[in-house]
Protein backbone atom coordinates (compact mmCIF):
# COMPACT_ATOMS: atom_id res chain seq x y z
CA UNK A 1 0.00 0.00 0.00
CA UNK A 2 1.57 2.95 -1.13
CA UNK A 3 1.16 6.49 1.96
CA UNK A 4 -0.33 9.21 0.82
CA UNK A 5 0.53 12.95 1.63
CA UNK A 6 -2.33 12.36 4.58
CA UNK A 7 -0.53 9.51 5.93
CA UNK A 8 2.62 11.25 5.71
CA UNK A 9 0.96 14.63 7.69
CA UNK A 10 -0.28 11.92 10.21
CA UNK A 11 2.71 10.45 10.79
CA UNK A 12 4.45 13.99 11.20
CA UNK A 13 1.94 14.79 13.49
CA UNK A 14 2.28 11.99 15.76
CA UNK A 15 4.97 13.49 17.76
CA UNK A 16 2.17 15.81 18.98
CA UNK A 17 0.34 12.80 20.85
CA UNK A 18 -2.76 14.16 19.23
CA UNK A 19 -6.10 12.89 20.96
CA UNK A 20 -7.81 13.82 17.47
CA UNK A 21 -6.55 14.21 13.98
CA UNK A 22 -8.75 14.93 10.87
CA UNK A 23 -7.20 15.79 7.74
CA UNK A 24 -9.21 16.27 4.69
CA UNK A 25 -7.63 16.42 1.27
CA UNK A 26 -9.41 18.96 -0.87
CA UNK A 27 -7.07 19.25 -3.51
CA UNK A 28 -9.83 17.70 -6.17
CA UNK A 29 -12.05 20.85 -5.41
CA UNK A 30 -8.85 23.44 -6.21
CA UNK A 31 -8.20 21.58 -10.11
CA UNK A 32 -6.68 24.09 -12.40
CA UNK A 33 -5.56 26.74 -9.59
CA UNK A 34 -1.65 27.47 -9.81
CA UNK A 35 -0.46 25.91 -6.88
CA UNK A 36 -2.64 22.81 -7.72
CA UNK A 37 -1.01 22.56 -11.03
CA UNK A 38 2.46 22.50 -9.90
CA UNK A 39 1.26 19.59 -7.32
CA UNK A 40 0.80 20.77 -4.46
CA UNK A 41 -2.55 19.92 -2.13
CA UNK A 42 -4.62 21.61 0.00
CA UNK A 43 -5.27 20.23 3.76
CA UNK A 44 -7.40 20.83 5.84
CA UNK A 45 -6.27 19.61 9.40
CA UNK A 46 -7.94 19.89 12.56
CA UNK A 47 -5.47 18.16 15.50
CA UNK A 48 -6.32 18.17 18.87
CA UNK A 49 -3.40 17.58 21.41
CA UNK A 50 -2.72 18.39 25.38
CA UNK A 51 0.67 20.06 24.20
CA UNK A 52 -1.36 22.51 22.84
CA UNK A 53 -2.46 23.92 26.24
CA UNK A 54 -0.92 26.92 27.45
CA UNK A 55 -0.06 28.66 23.96
CA UNK A 56 -1.76 30.81 21.94
CA UNK A 57 -2.79 30.49 18.16
CA UNK A 58 0.29 31.61 16.95
CA UNK A 59 2.61 29.11 18.75
CA UNK A 60 0.28 26.36 18.03
CA UNK A 61 0.22 26.72 14.07
CA UNK A 62 4.31 27.44 14.78
CA UNK A 63 4.52 23.69 16.38
CA UNK A 64 2.75 22.20 13.49
CA UNK A 65 4.52 24.29 10.66
CA UNK A 66 7.73 23.22 12.30
CA UNK A 67 6.81 19.56 11.36
CA UNK A 68 5.77 19.99 8.11
CA UNK A 69 7.46 23.36 6.89
CA UNK A 70 9.41 21.42 4.53
CA UNK A 71 6.20 20.44 2.42
CA UNK A 72 5.27 23.51 1.83
CA UNK A 73 4.78 25.21 -0.66
CA UNK A 74 5.52 22.44 -3.08
CA UNK A 75 3.78 19.17 -1.91
CA UNK A 76 1.19 21.20 0.33
CA UNK A 77 -0.04 24.24 -1.46
CA UNK A 78 -2.50 25.52 1.28
CA UNK A 79 -2.94 24.30 4.49
CA UNK A 80 -5.71 25.49 6.85
CA UNK A 81 -5.05 24.33 10.65
CA UNK A 82 -7.17 24.19 13.45
CA UNK A 83 -4.99 23.38 16.82
CA UNK A 84 -7.42 23.05 19.79
CA UNK A 85 -6.79 21.60 23.65
CA UNK A 86 -8.73 18.61 24.15
CA UNK A 87 -10.30 21.37 27.19
CA UNK A 88 -11.50 23.24 23.84
CA UNK A 89 -13.62 20.36 21.95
Amino acid sequence: MTATLADEIRARLAVLAPEAIDIHDDSAAHAGHAGAAAGGGHFDVLIVSEQFTGLNSLARHRKVYALLGDLMPHRIHALSLKALTPDEL
